[in-house]
């Protein structure tokens, strides 16, 4: 039984170089779209959300901003438009740099709930941060837009 699972492992490893290539660019485009919706619902009252005025008076009364509707903007255009630009691989370095910090930010405002994302806590901002975080020091890799275009900051 172990042998098949062993042979399967080796291959996998001797062909790993072939698929690094697209599995940077599968999680390039799956952080950067998975953030897209959380903007669309601060700017845009979509999915639920709320949109930018009602997001701001949130981030004013129960996070403690002092603007909040700037701050809703902030956060809700690093989401939306730098998630697009990162899943696109477009300034993918300059992208991942503000959605880190952006998350960092987030995840701050989360550490009184705890851990755990269900119960409101800080794992879920802190996991996409550090994927974000991977692309400043990665690039967009060989299937993105920087690529083509020559961009390499």
């Amino acid at each position: 039984m172990t042998a098949p699972i062993t042979s399967t492992l080796t291959a996998l490893a001797d062909n790993a170089s072939k698929f690094d290539n697209l599995t940077t660019a599968a999680l390039r485009i799956a952080t950067g779209l998975f953030l897209m919706p959380h903007g669309a619902q601060k700017l845009f009252g979509m999915f639920g959300g709320y949109g930018l005025e009602a997001t701001g008076q949130f981030f004013e009364s129960q996070l403690g901003f002092s603007n909040g509707y700037l701050a809703a903007l902030g956060a809700g255009s690093v989401e939306f438009f730098l998630g697009l630009t990162l899943a696109l691989g477009l300034f993918t370095r300059f992208s991942a740099a503000a959605i880190t910090v952006m998350l960092f930010v987030a995840s701050s405002v989360h550490f009184g709930a705890g851990f755990f994302w269900t119960e409101g806590g800080w794992e879920y901002p802190i996991l996409w941060a550090i994927l974000a975080l991977s692309f400043v020091t990665k690039g967009g890799g060989d299937f993105s837009l920087d690529k083509a275009f020559g961009i390499r900051f």
